[in-house]
C-alpha cells in the first residue's frame, strides 16, 4: 500500500464483514472482468445509489485502467460523487496512484476495494 493510503483489511475481508452494496460492486467489477477477459474490471458507487463497471481499455490511442473508466463513466452520467469503489484483478493488487486520484476526485473518503479474481477483497484502501 502506499503510504498516502492504508489497508484496513490487512490479510482479507470476508464477505460477511462487507456491506451488501460494497458486495454488489465487488461482483459488478468481477463479472466485468470475466465477461471481456479483461486484466482489471472495476466497479464504482455514486452518492445516488447508482452503479459503474468497466474493464480495461488498452487502444492504441487510448490507455484507461478499469477503475479510471469506471470514474470516467459515473462523471459523464452525471454522478454527484462516489461512495466506494471495487477493482478485481488476478492477484487483487493495488490499482496506480492516478487510478486512485479519479477516485479521490469524486469521493475523498470513499473506500477502494481491491479483490482477486475469485472476488475475495484483499485489502480496503482508504484516505
Amino acid at each position: 500500500m502506499s503510504q498516502a493510503e492504508s489497508s484496513a483489511a490487512g490479510s482479507g475481508v470476508s464477505a460477511n464483514e462487507l456491506d451488501p452494496e460494497d458486495t454488489k460492486i465487488v461482483v459488478l467489477a468481477r463479472s466485468t472482468r470475466a465477461r471481456i477477459g479483461a486484466a482489471e474490471g472495476a466497479a464504482v458507487r455514486d452518492t445516488d445509489g447508482r452503479t459503474y463497471a468497466a474493464a480495461t481499455v488498452a487502444l492504441p490511442s487510448l490507455r484507461l485502467s478499469a477503475l479510471q473508466a469506471a470514474v470516467a463513466a459515473a462523471v459523464s452520467s452525471g454522478a454527484p460523487g462516489l461512495e466506494a469503489a471495487a477493482v478485481v484483478n488476478a492477484d487483487g493488487s493495488e490499482p496506480d496512484a492516478e487510478a486512485v486520484a479519479a477516485v479521490r476526485d469524486l469521493g475523498p473518503n470513499a473506500p477502494v476495494l481491491l479483490a482477486d479474481a475469485s472476488g475475495a477483497v484483499r485489502a480496503v484502501l482508504t484516505t
